[in-house]
């Protein structure tokens, strides 16, 4: 009998060291099936609610997922205890459960050890995951790991905590009763710098349109959230000295707000005139509202606005924003937008006829190229097959299908209305397309691959046409 556990063990050990890809899908896969069976709890529910199977598993592939998509309203579907197992869900997901489990090896043994770094560093960068050769040049080094980790642990408390410090009289002078917003302000700080978008009061953000102090506080804790623990890491090791930042920073930063201006001013030209969203607004409202929105396309998930109601050509560039996300080892989905910044300066090179791709006296090697066009390929397969599917089932607008499609896969949140409305079936598709893109389109083509070969030989080459 022990000799078998003993053989159990070192299998489960092999498994989970060999592969930290497969390891984070099996972690992923045993979290959500937790935390439907907490969310499926009569003590879940609020008073006079039940909670349908369907909407336990969706509501916690969303929430360990840091999604922020539902199918029932959050704020009067569960109880206090339901929306405690939430808070809790979307911290885990939000820092990345290989990334938690080494910080409780760390705590525990007040070291790591090499295949827990492996494995952290995992989660770190998805290049990794391949259990590969890695280049040296990696935004955190193998060596760096502890220090990450400790970064990761540190902020996430310290940025929650001051933005739950910042929302509490905010929400007690939007006449939050004091005792509620003891616990609205960590709630809405959490969903804020996870960038899941749950709202814990009836209306979401609607009752709180005007005050553009907490959605100011709102869109910081998002942006914090979605830049990626690597660049908050590497701005706190750097003191923000910009010549010493590592490329990857200096990528997430550049395209990050590239991204947020340009789908500011997006939306702005295109829904100044919609009175079912801007049109009703002033100037500097519609200006803000627009800002607003730019963020929280990048994965946030809260919406003063109904999304419903936006233009289709809306509905089209926030589909793009959302479909890039934020950066890597973020709590944001995506592509990421390192991913958009390599493929950009590849098709830019290709242009000037340059044989390599380069950026800030850097040159970015073809390895990350070829992840990069296959993380774009496999998210935009899932998309479409989602799309496609969802399409078929519910037999909505194929825009609606869309929207919501890619607010899944990116984790946003954000829904046209269309998400709450779905059949059982659909709900599933939507849960499996979520889960697909919360753990990586990189990291799950990595956990299907049986094992990693080295190719000893090269081929004669031939090139076919292109283009």
């Amino acid at each position: 009998m022990r000799a078998a556990a003993k053989a159990t063990g070192d299998t489960l050990r092999s498994a989970t060291t060999s592969s930290p890809a497969r390891f984070a899908v099996v972690v992923f896969l045993f979290l959500i099936m937790l935390f439907t069976a907490l969310l499926s709890l009569p003590m879940a529910a609020a008073p006079g609610y039940r909670v349908r199977f369907a909407d336990a598993v969706f509501t916690a592939v969303s929430t360990i997922c840091v999604t922020g998509l539902t199918t029932v309203d959050i704020a009067t579907t569960f109880s206090g205890f339901g929306k405690a197992v939430i808070f809790v869900g979307v911290n885990i997901g939000g820092m990345g459960v290989l990334t938690l489990a080494s910080i409780l090896g760390l705590v525990i043994s007040k070291r790591l050890g090499l295949r827990a770094k492996l494995m952290a560093a995992g989660d770190s960068n998805p290049l990794r995951a391949h259990g590969g050769p890695v280049n040296e040049g990696q935004t955190v080094r193998l060596g760096e790991v502890g220090q990450l980790l400790r970064t990761v642990a540190l902020s996430t408390l310290l940025i929650e905590g001051l933005v739950a410090i910042a929302l509490y009289p905010t929400l007690v002078m939007a006449e939050i009763n004091p005792l509620d917003a003891l616990w609205e302000a960590p709630f809405y700080a959490a969903m804020a710098f996870t960038n899941t978008g749950f709202t814990p009061n009836p209306g979401g953000l609607t009752a709180f349109a005007d005050d553009y102090v907490l959605m100011t506080i709102l869109m910081t804790a998002v942006f914090l959230g979605s830049i990626g623990f690597p660049v908050i890491y590497a701005l706190w090791k750097n003191h923000w000295h910009v010549r010493r930042w590592p490329l990857h920073t200096k990528l997430t930063i550049i395209t990050t707000m590239l991204l947020f201006f340009a789908g500011a001013i997006a939306f702005l030209s295109l829904e100044f005139n919609n009175p079912a969203t801007f049109g009703a607004m002033d100037a500097w409202d519609t200006t803000f509202q627009a800002f607003f929105l730019s963020a929280m396309t990048r994965s946030g998930g809260f919406s003063v606005v109904d999304v419903g109601e936006l233009y289709g050509s809306s509905l089209v560039v926030g589909s793009m924003l959302m479909f890039v996300g934020g950066g890597s080892a973020s709590t944001a989905g995506g592509i990421k937008v390192t991913t958009l910044a390599v493929l950009a300066l590849a098709v830019w090179s290709e242009a000037k006829g340059r044989t390599s791709v380069e950026a800030f006296g850097r040159r970015i090697p073809s390895d990350v190229q070829r992840v990069a066009l296959s993380v774009v390929a496999w998210g935009a397969t899932l998309v479409a097959l989602s799309t496609i599917v969802i399409a078929q089932m519910s037999k909505a607008p194929i825009a609606d299908v869309l929207f919501d499609v890619i607010s899944g896969f990116a984790t946003v949140g954000l829904s046209t209305g269309l998400t709450a409305d779905l059949d059982d079936p659909a709900i599933y598709v939507m849960a499996a397309t979520i889960f697909m893109g919360r753990i990586g389109t990189v990291t799950l083509a990595a956990a299907v691959a049986a094992t990693s070969r080295s190719q000893l030989y090269s081929l004669p080459v031939e090139r076919p046409i292109v283009g």
